[in-house]
């Protein structure tokens, strides 16, 4: 029921604008309207601070419904859950109540940020520092490739409190984009998933309460990591989806599609490819389900699982979708055609919220 439901709204509301959100490059208002409305822009909050209180696969249903049809639309409920998740994980009631509240309520998005410029997969050789001054503290430095920043109104950052500990002396707070002395770079100019801005986050002497760390000093890589082991698994959603997507064009279009005089779709290897696509997706929401499963249930292997469900299906997603434009032909390979987006957009999920070359060292690191 539920995935019929989002799949009604997916295509009534969000399809409709999905190229010329990536044509324009321009952030999916229509798509983010049509799942507050429908209370599915952040499922996952809970029910005690007004949310619909999701579980981890109603969740992930939720985001690879939306992929299928648009992937930067999916970024939203997917980046609401990555950005509000360290609050909901280690955050103080207090903190839990004044910004689950209004995220819950549609009232602003949250962005995720730990990532920058010279610190990447490297994470905790992140710059970005917070002084303590009294009540407060004080911000400073560069976040890079920030999901939706700009547009949401919530930031989680991530900042040293002691730079002698390195990951131990890294702690977490929420800093909000109406502070003083936070500003935005230029979107980048990117491949995939036009339609959410990706921007740098600049911190400049911002002053902020001391209660808006989340949890205590000096955890905050630690929930940073924890965050990642539930929500590469919306990772893994949005691969799952966009793959799903890719597919279902393409076999409606092998079929309409004639030449020596009959439906390409009667031929076997336009047959094999298409069976092999379809065993993929199957394989890989599998594993993405199950890795939910391990999520809603805090397994003790929900490392591994949720690292092998992200790297998985983000490599079948790049595969399938490559193979839906294969399978159009020169029309594929056009933007009249939505399976060059696809490939396009489905990119970005073997590379964000870890590389897939991390993920592999993730999962040799957790072996079950």
């Amino acid at each position: 029921m539920l995935r019929d439901a989002i799949r009604s709204l997916a295509e009534a509301k969000i399809a409709p604008y999905a190229a010329a959100v990536d044509e324009e490059a321009r952030f999916p208002q229509e798509a983010l309207d049509a799942l507050v409305a429908s209370d599915l822009h952040a499922v996952h909050v809970p029910e005690e601070y007004g949310g619909a209180g999701a579980d981890a696969l109603a969740t992930v249903i939720v985001i690879e419904e939306v992929a299928r049809v648009c992937v930067s639309s999916s970024l939203i409920p997917a980046v609401n859950k990555l950005g509000s998740l360290p609050v909901i994980l280690s955050g103080s009631e207090e903190l839990k109540k004044k910004y689950m509240t209004p995220l819950a309520k549609g009232d602003g998005m949250f962005s995720y940020c730990l990532s920058e410029p010279d610190a990447g997969s490297d994470a905790a050789g992140m710059k970005t520092k917070a002084v303590r001054d009294g009540d407060f503290w004080v911000l400073n430095g560069v976040k890079r490739w920030i999901t939706n920043a700009g547009v949401s109104d919530y930031y989680t950052v991530m900042a040293v409190t002691d730079p002698t500990k390195r990951s131990k002396g890294i702690s977490a707070f929420v800093v909000e984009k109406s502070d003083e002395g936070v500003s935005f770079g230029a979107p980048e100019k990117k491949l995939g998933i036009k339609g959410s801005p990706t921007r740098e986050v600049y911190l400049d002497n911002v002053r902020i309460p001391a209660d808006r760390m989340i949890g205590e000093e000096g955890t905050g890589f630690a929930t940073a990591m924890k965050t990642l082991d539930h929500t590469r698994i919306t990772i893994a959603a949005q691969a799952l989806g966009v793959a799903q997507g890719a597919l279902d064009y393409a076999k409606g279009y092998v079929q309409e599609r004639k030449q020596f005089g009959k439906p390409i779709a009667d031929f076997q290897g336009i047959q094999f490819m298409l069976a092999d696509m379809a065993m993929k997706i199957a394989a890989a929401r599998a594993l993405t389900y199950q890795a939910a499963a391990a999520s809603e249930r805090g397994d003790a292997d929900l490392t591994f699982q949720g690292a092998a469900a992200k790297c998985f299906a983000s490599d079948v997603a790049m595969e399938v979708t490559t193979d839906a434009v294969q399978l159009l032909g020169g029309y594929g390979y056009t933007r009249d055609y939505p399976v060059e987006r696809m490939m396009r957009d489905a990119k970005i999920t073997q590379i964000y919220e870890g590389t897939n070359q991390v993920q592999r060292i993730v999962m040799a690191r957790n072996l079950p």
